[in-house]
Parts: C-alpha cells; structure tokens; sequence
C-alpha cells in the first residue's frame, strides 16, 4: 500500500448513458466524476497512462448477444490501458509496476491484482503494449498464421491495411516470404504509406472505383489469402479474385457495424465450390496460447525497425469519446491511442 492523500478524490470515467441505434453520438456518452475508490485485499489501483479504443467496442454498445458482454448503462466502459500502480493491496504486484488491464476508458482503475500484466517500459514504449505488441499485434499474427494458415508464396490482400492490424498483417506476410502484399486504404496518403513505409507490393483507395476491378488490377494472377477487417465490398471482391484453395480470414467488419438494417451478403459464394475457398471468422481470444511464440519473433522485428508501426495519438481523457468515433471513421493511421 502507499499514502493516497496526494490522490485525486474523484476519478473521471466514461459512461454508456443509452445504446446508440445506427452511427453513435455523443447524447449515448457521459463524461462523469466518480469517487476515486480505493483498493481492497488483493487489489490494486492504477493511474491509467495510455487507453485503446478499438472498433469491437461498438458491439459492445449493443445490447444483443455477441461475443463479448455489452457495456451496461450507467457505468464505466472497459477497453485496454495500460497504467502505473500508484497502490497495491497484492504481494505480486507493487506500486511503481507498469501494466497492462482491461479498465480503461477512465483516469484511475481499482481492480483484482490477478487482471494486472507486468509489463517494461524499458523493453518497449508503453504504447506497444496496446497495439504493435499487444492485442491488435496477436491478432494480426494469429489470424494471418493460424486461421489463414498463410503459407511462403502466397499473395495476401488485407482490407483496412493502414490501421493497426491491417499494417502489421502486410508486414508480417511479407516477413515471412508472401510472393505478394496488396492492401486496401481510405485515403490515397495512406496508400502511399503501405507501400513506401510499410512495404506492401501494392495498394488503392477503395474509394477511388469498383474495389473488385482494383484488386484484380493489383492482383492479376489471384489471391490466396484475404485478412477481412472491412466487409462488404471487400469481402466479394476477395472472393471473386481468390485461388484454388485459398483462405479468408474474418477479424471485422467495420463496414457494417453502425448499420441499422442487416447488410447484403457477397453474391459470389457459390464460387467457393469451384475454388475450394474456405472463409473462417476468429476472435483472439482463442489464440493466447501464442502470445509467447508471438512476442518471442515479432519484439525483435519491432526492436529492430523491420516491423514498422505508427499510432495516432489524441490527448485528454475528455477526447476518448471522439477518438473512438474517429476509429468509426477511419481517422487514424494505425493505433489509435488517448494518452491521459
């Protein structure tokens, strides 16, 4: 434990005051001060540094049945943060320890010990531990290696290639000997930042025309991997252009989440039969098992500058809201961070 009187009396934490029906505004959130609690046997309490919005967090603002619990109204959202222990009731875990936890969306974070993971400042930046090294990094490398069981030579296409899993998905098929990396962005800046920074053989913006004729222009020959963050459009072009026995991984569909009406389905499918395709959805959730292998060969590309990352950094824990909408909106070049 450590003296707490220089500690704040209230702590600011973003609430779900209703459930947003189609794009959320800003009348479904409240910005509230809450009294700063203070930890019990075997908890530890955290000022929160960094904080991740991601796109699955809009599921969460449902109250329909998914694979995570929705946010519940009146209380303070979850998300990634990762923080320094300003007070610790835990013999595993002391104050001055950085780490890692899922209370963010708040200033200060009291919770079990046990949900608290170490992490170094002095091995990487903070940051990494949300995004390149963290959760959206372990699924970029699961979904990529795992449920597209990519393969040396393959050509790989990704959808949202300039966000935080996107980037990390071209690199790292690259690294690991695709015959050819093609990615999809919003805006023809980060066009030219997946294929200048980030390697990627080639790119469009989806944007500019019909994303199927642009794939098949990037990709004569076919794709044998699709890593799907988008959806609709994307997803059918993918299968139009994929190769005999070719693998679309599904980690989102951004393109839908704010829909009020069920989307169209791709009106290729049947095509599967001729290809041999395979579609799968994955949650990294059910790949922890290769968080070791996966910081064990992905830290040093980071390490050594092989395996580029940017973040889009906003300031302010009164800004995490429009952060949020931001990622909506495809705002951000990578991982999207709100440094408190």
């Amino acid at each position: 434990m450590t003296d707490t009187a220089a500690l704040p009396a209230v702590n600011r934490e973003w609430h779900l005051a209703s459930r947003p029906v189609g794009w959320p505004k800003p009348e479904d959130f409240a910005l509230v001060e809450a009294e700063l609690k203070q930890p019990g046997p075997g908890q530890v309490l955290v000022r929160n540094k960094h904080l991740s919005v991601d796109p699955y967090m809009r599921g969460r603002m449902s109250a329909a049945k998914s694979y995570a619990a929705p946010y519940e109204l009146g209380k303070a959202m979850q998300g990634g943060a990762v923080g320094e222990v300003v007070a610790s009731n835990s013999a595993d875990v002391a104050v001055g320890d950085h780490v890692l936890h899922s209370f963010g969306w708040r200033e200060y974070a009291t919770f079990d010990a046990k949900h608290a993971v170490k992490v170094d400042p002095q091995a990487a930046p903070l940051t990494t531990y949300l995004g390149v090294l963290g959760m959206t990094g372990l699924t970029a490398y699961a979904g990529l290696l795992r449920t597209a069981a990519f393969k040396e030579g393959d050509v790989v296409f990704v959808s949202g290639a300039a966000g935080a899993v996107g980037s990390q998905v071209g690199q790292l098929a690259k690294l690991k000997g695709a015959s050819r990396v093609i990615g999809s962005a919003g805006s023809d800046e980060k066009v030219e930042l997946l294929v200048k920074e980030y390697g990627f053989d080639a790119a469009f913006n989806y944007k500019n025309g019909s994303v199927s004729e642009q794939l098949r222009k990037a990709a004569p020959d076919g794709i044998d991997v699709y890593f799907d963050n988008v959806g609709g459009d994307h997803l059918e072009a993918a299968v139009g252009s994929l190769n005999l026995h070719g693998r679309i991984a599904v980690c989102g569909m951004i393109s839908v989440y704010n829909n009020t009406e069920p989307a169209p389905g791709p009106k290729n499918l049947a095509r599967l039969i001729a290809t041999r395709g395979r579609i799968e959805g994955f949650l990294v959730g059910d790949h922890y098992d290769l968080q070791p292998q996966f910081v064990e060969e992905v830290g040093p590309w980071v390490a050594s500058g092989d395996l580029k990352y940017r973040e889009t950094v906003v300031e302010g824990i009164e800004n995490t809201l429009e952060a949020f909408l931001g990622v909506l909106r495809g705002d951000n070049t990578g991982k999207m961070i709100v440094t408190l």
